[in-house]
């Protein structure tokens, strides 16, 4: 038997029983686990009321190798209340750990999407800013981090770039810019969209506006329902 001991996130979590509960976490060391929590939704000392999305955990895991682990132990490290105290960053939040479910494959450790999470759950705990465009840009940067980036800049295909001031066809399926050439594809980004996205995958920070922010989060997410098989806005 395995014992891990990890921050982690909490990313779903089902009533299981009378009073248990399975939950799926993110774990910094060991990826995406399942954990059965016994007595849960009863008064325990062991967990406590640490199991809340949005806060980062640590916890104390038996890996016995097969479906679901059990969590021994759990504890808030850093409690982010400004998010629940937001609606928008509560959105915003839900979706984002919605994608770290899909995305993150189980017992794999993805250290960058893990540090993605977490600069983005940081950023929308700050007041004044704005939860849809910290979403985008933690959006483009999951995907990158789990090997799902999106090939903006040439043709996914022959590999002729698109010239900047061109709209472009995008194929999440194929990854990215497919040029009329070699068929195109139904969805297509603006110039403007194009170099505000290059801009946010190499570091930068752009100025994005909420319509901007609202096309590439549609974008993405379809990037990411066509990979994981979830139901785009679902």
């Amino acid at each position: 038997m395995k014992s891990i001991k990890s921050e982690a996130l909490l990313v779903r979590s089902i009533a299981y029983g009378e009073s248990d509960v399975i939950a799926t976490l993110l774990t910094a060391t060991d990826g995406k686990i399942a954990v059965m929590v016994r007595g849960a939704r009863k008064s325990s000392k062991r967990v406590g009321g640490a199991l809340e999305p949005f806060h980062t955990i640590e916890v104390s895991i038996d890996d016995r190798g097969g479906e679901l682990g059990t969590l021994k132990e759990a504890r808030i490290l850093r409690v982010r209340a400004g998010i629940v105290g937001s609606l928008a960053a509560l959105d915003a939040a839900g979706t984002a750990l919605r994608w770290a479910r899909h995305l993150c494959p189980p017992r794999i450790p993805e250290p960058a999407a893990w540090d993605t999470m977490l600069a983005l759950l940081d950023a929308l705990d700050s007041p004044g800013v704005s939860p849809r465009t910290e979403l985008c840009v933690a959006a483009l940067q999951l995907l990158c981090d789990v090997g799902y980036a999106l090939d903006l800049e040439r043709c996914v295909s022959c590999g002729r770039a698109c010239p900047v001031d061109r709209p472009a066809c995008v194929d999440v399926a194929r990854g990215g810019i497919v040029c009329t050439a070699c068929g195109g594809a139904r969805s297509r980004i603006t110039p403007e969209l194009r170099r505000v996205a290059l801009q946010i995958l190499t570091g930068e920070n752009p100025h994005l506006t909420a319509p901007e922010a609202d096309d590439l989060l549609l974008l993405v997410d379809e990037a990411m329902a066509v990979h994981t098989g979830f139901q785009a806005g679902s």
